[in-house]
């Protein structure tokens, strides 16, 4: 009466499931919705959104912060209220880093040879 215990294996399923879930819709990086968020300021109006029927609620209720759509107003609504959508606000915030930062950082910027000396 040994051997594995025939659900073992269900537990695992479990856990992997719910992350393959979350990464099936693709998300736009920070640095778009950022570049998307400044687009919207500049126009100062709230972007017509084209029906969809592939998305939720027809592609009408959209959240330009965790680039996700919603069912309905409510759920949308509900969303702005949450603790994962304050925190995506607060970190869009600021301007995402970008490739010349990381030069910089990693010490392969533009050279700095120091004052030009005078040459006789």
């Amino acid at each position: 009466m040994g051997g594995k215990c025939p659900h073992r294996s269900v537990k695992k399923r479990r856990y992997s499931h719910k992350t393959h879930r979350r990464s099936k819709f693709l998300v736009k990086g920070d640095d778009l919705v950022y570049d998307g968020l400044k687009k919207a300021e500049d126009q100062m109006t709230t972007p017509v959104l084209p029906v969809d029927e592939d998305l939720p609620g027809m592609g009408q209720y959209y959240c330009l912060h965790c680039d996700r759509y919603f069912a309905n107003v409510t759920v949308r609504d509900e969303h702005f209220k949450t603790k994962r959508h304050r925190k995506r606000v607060k970190q869009l915030m600021e301007a995402p880093h970008t490739q010349l930062d990381a030069d910089l950082a990693a010490g392969m910027g533009m050279p700095d040879n120091g004052p030009k000396l005078m040459s006789f």
